[in-house]
This record gives structure tokens, sequence and C-alpha cells, in this order.
């Protein structure tokens, strides 16, 4: 009886022995073992504040940027990570191991948060952006803007105009790259940012002698810049269209920039409907600057609004090959479009 008892033991202790082999061995895999090591594609992880290690491991698993989070949790757990995480933004590759991963997770150096707005985009764009980074939840940022109550801080922002809108602050979010806090990020936080950066740049456009300034108000001539922006590309045609929709606004005519009507839209597309509504943002048919900026410009777009150039031409157009094409009169840019569209 005795020797089968002491037999059972030791092939307990046996199963246990093995065991306990099998699991340090897929342990040191897990942890000094990457994901894929060809694979170095950036990916962005973020650690937001008061994130526990289990959850940073579950979320690191899931991104498949480990292949356990059991092994990175204790491998955490062995190094006192979970003491030392810093929320925020990191870069991340799939040939990185656990070890790697984790004194990337502690580096305050390396923790960063990034977003860049390109010139052009809209508020709902931005918003839009921000989701893809999980940031924000979809429509926060624009409720953010619709509910802005910072007027009092920004001389060139017009308040009895602005906040009629839908969307008082398109227009005035310059396009650039900012650096935020992913741990704590708020809304306002990038609105507040974009808004410091625009009366940079504006009173920089200005100083190079705003001729505009004297016959429009802030606001026009950034709905006129938006509209540069999304029409043209390049300094001189910019400044070129700019004078062409200056002097059509001011002789009576209606702009006719397809880029208006396509503010209202979510595709690129313009349709026979669309060209038949009745909507101020339609200046195909409605006389006048639409009520908001479509858009927000960078310095090119506002430098040309501010500084367009006078020439004879009423009408241009872009090219396939992305040439701006100018006329003088209606005749010559219909043979202009038979011949370049």
């Amino acid at each position: 009886m005795k020797n089968q008892t002491n037999k059972a033991l030791f092939v307990i202790l046996a199963i246990v022995l093995i065991n306990i082999f099998l699991f340090t061995k897929a342990y040191f895999s897990n942890i000094n073992t990457p994901v894929d090591k060809t694979d170095t594609k950036e990916i962005s992880f973020t650690i937001k504040k008061n994130s526990t290690l289990r959850e940073v491991a579950n979320n690191l698993e899931g991104k498949d940027l480990i292949k356990s989070s059991t092994a990175f949790y204790i491998y955490g757990k062995l190094q006192d990570t979970s003491e030392k995480l810093i929320a925020g933004r990191f870069v991340l590759n799939k040939s990185m191991t656990v070890k790697e991963i984790a004194n990337t997770l502690i580096d305050a150096s390396k923790s960063e948060f990034v977003i860049t707005i390109q010139e052009g985009l809209t508020v709902k764009d931005i918003d839009e952006k921000l989701v893809e980074m999980e940031l924000i939840k979809s429509g926060e940022f624009i409720s953010a803007i619709k509910s802005f109550n910072g007027w009092q801080y920004y001389s060139f922002l017009d308040k009895n105009t602005l906040s009629k809108s839908n969307v008082p602050l398109e227009g005035y979010l310059y396009p650039d790259t900012y650096y935020l806090d992913p741990s704590d990020f708020k809304s306002n936080d990038l609105i507040y940012k974009a808004l410091d950066n625009f009366e940079k740049k504006w009173q920089t456009a200005v100083s190079a002698n705003g001729t505009m300034l004297k016959k429009y108000s802030i606001s026009e001539i950034i709905t006129m810049a938006s509209i540069v922006e999304r029409e043209v590309f390049g300094k001189n045609d910019r400044k070129i269209v700019a004078g062409i929709l200056w002097k059509r606004l001011e002789s009576g005519w209606m702009l006719g920039a397809d880029a208006t009507l396509l503010y209202e839209k979510n595709n690129n597309k313009i349709t026979q409907e669309d060209l038949q509504k009745d909507s101020p943002y339609n200046t195909r048919k409605v006389k006048g600057l639409p009520p908001t900026p479509i858009c927000n410009p960078d310095i090119d777009a506002i430098s040309a609004a501010l500084n367009a150039t006078n020439t004879e031409y009423w009408f241009y157009l872009s090219a396939k090959d992305g040439t701006t094409i100018y006329s003088k009169t209606n005749e010559e840019h219909n043979s202009n479009k038979a011949k370049y569209l």
C-alpha cells in the first residue's frame, strides 16, 4: 500500500514538474519571440489613464501585438511594469518582443499623440479622424465645436456671424500637426490649439499686405480662402482664381464654384439635381458667398484671398492633368471645356 502511495505521489510530482517545464518554456517563448519578426508595419497603441496591466495585456493581444496576454501580464508583474506604465499613444509593431513592448510602454519619451489636420479638411472630417484614432465617439468633436464659448479670446472670430452657423468654427481650425495628451483627451484641447495656430498664421498673412481687408470682413475672406483651397492648387493659380472669384462677386455674378456644392455632399460627384438646389452653398444658382467657409484653408489659400491677382480672366477650369486653364469669355471657356475635359 505504501509503495502504491509513493508511486502515485511520484506520478503527480512528475506531472507537476512537466507542466511547470512546459509552462516555463511557453512563457519564455512568448516573451522572447515576436508575433512576426518580419512585420515592421507601425501600429498605434493607446494606454488610457489609470489602465491596469491586465487591460493593457488584453488590448495588446487584441491588436495581435503579442502572442499571449497572460505571458505579458506575468512578465509585467515580475518587472513591476504595472507601476511604471505611461498613459499615451505609442507606435509599436509585430516584430517587437514582449520585453521590447513593455520597455516602450514605460518610456515617457516614446509616448506621444499626433494628429495632422490636412489643409482642406472640414470639421466633419476632423471628427471622423479622431473617431478613427479611437479618441472620441462619433460626433463628439462636432458637438464641442457647436458648444464653443471662447469667443472672447480671439479677435478674428465674429461671434454674431459664426454662432449662427451649424458648424461655427469651420474655416478657423488651422491645418497642421498637433501633439496632444491621449490619456486625457478632450476635443477642446485640439480646438484651442488650432485656433491659437490660426491666429499666428492670420497675423503673418495680414502683415504681408492684406489688401482685401479694406473691402471685406475676416469672415468673408476666410470663406473665400476655403473655396480657393478646394478649387485649385499652387500659389500663383490660387491668387489668380481668387481674383476671378472676387471679380465675379463684385460684378453681381454667381461664383459658380463646384467646391461649395460639394460641401453638403458625402462624395465628390455633382448631379443635375444638385445643380438645381436652392441651397446657399449652390453658388451656380445663388449669388454671393456661401454662409460659411467650406473647409479649413492653409496660409497659401488665405494669402491668395487677401492678395488676389487681378487679371482679364473671368473663367477657369482644372484640366485632367491638374493644370488650371483660364478664359476671358464664356465662348472661350466652353471651348476649353471641350478641349481639356
